[in-house]
């Protein structure tokens, strides 16, 4: 799942447990590329350590030309730390777990796993405007 600094998704991508983070990352990253005129502003994203490595970010600087800043849990802290830019993502997946749809995987088809994401995000959207 990819969100802006808001929190506010704007792919997502359901994939077998079998798929790696990195070629999950690719996936969902040629899905935000195809929507060019939403993310035009879009420069730098934030990765936790699974995406971590060279071939994965000289990747993403070759195909989409922005710039992956990995964000790492301090080595010598022990307990909850709280990470920059890495709650934004994490404050959206407790916002979608409000929606007891996404609770639980119900879906057969991954496709219905993602467009229900979808449907709970502009729930979630709809109720701030209210």
């Amino acid at each position: 799942m990819t969100v802006d600094t808001l929190g506010l998704v704007l792919r997502v991508l359901v994939t077998a447990a079998s798929v790696g983070e990195r070629e999950g990352g690719k996936q969902v990253l040629k899905r935000v590329k195809q929507s060019q005129e939403q993310v035009s502003r879009l420069t730098t994203l934030w990765a936790d350590g699974g995406f971590d490595g060279e071939p994965f970010m000289q990747w993403v600087m070759d195909l989409c030309r922005w710039i992956v800043q990995i964000v790492l849990r301090p080595e010598q802290t022990k307990g909850f730390v709280l990470l920059k830019k890495r709650w934004v993502v994490e404050r959206t997946f407790g916002w979608l777990m409000g929606c007891r749809r996404l609770v639980r995987d119900y879906e057969l088809l991954p496709e219905t796993s993602e467009i229900f994401i979808y449907l709970a995000m502009i729930r979630i959207m709809v109720r701030r405007l209210a």
